[in-house]
């Protein structure tokens, strides 16, 4: 178990939450992961691999286990994470309380995700091969060959993203304005959300 001096600061800026951000971390770290700061959020890693992580928002915090899709939810605590996640399961906590009374629950996904990560289990994303483009997008692939090669060589979750984004856009001077604006990205390599 490695921890960060990142994620004190990380808890102690936080306006709200303090507690809970702190509950959940200990709880996550007697499970022996190691911690370090990813997308700006205390992230937990079982050998390199992505297991958890713990984020404060506006109205609760989150723990969220990008691999949850393969937890069996027995205690019933599991939602996505947002309307298209495939994978990521989040828990909303939003007092002490709730905190101690899922800790069992919580130790117990904690030692099946550790499970299924030591043994290699994959989530199966439905539609990962099967994106629809937005005419817009295959226009631009067209003027611009290298556009579609540099799409090609991001993760599944980077062109996923940015298709969203640019399918969710309802004008198509929109979608195409959001494809122009993010082709410079796409080009080095980069995801929505990369800085």
């Amino acid at each position: 178990m490695q921890t960060d001096l990142r994620v004190d600061e990380y808890i102690s800026k936080s306006e709200a939450w303090q507690a809970e951000l702190s509950a959940l971390r200990d709880i996550v770290l007697h499970s022996g992961l190691d911690e370090t700061i990813k997308w700006n959020k205390p992230c937990y890693t079982f050998e390199g691999g992505n297991l958890i992580a713990i984020a404060r928002l506006k109205d609760h915090c989150w723990l969220m286990f990008f691999k949850g899709a393969l937890l069996e939810d027995t205690a019933g605590l599991l939602e996505k994470a947002g309307e298209n996640s495939q994978s990521m399961r989040v828990i909303p906590f939003t007092s002490i309380a709730a905190i101690t009374d899922a800790t069992p629950s919580l130790r117990g996904y904690l030692v099946a995700v550790i499970a299924a990560e030591r043994v290699g289990l994959k989530v199966d994303l439905k539609g990962r091969k099967r994106l629809e483009f937005p005419d817009e997008l295959v226009d631009a692939f067209d003027a611009n060959p290298d556009l579609r090669v540099a799409f090609d060589a991001l993760t599944p979750g980077r062109q996923r993203g940015y298709n969203l984004f640019f399918c969710g856009a309802k004008q198509s001077a929109t979608r195409a304005s959001r494809i122009s604006k993010y082709t410079s990205d796409i080009l080095a390599g980069r995801g929505m959300h990369d800085r």
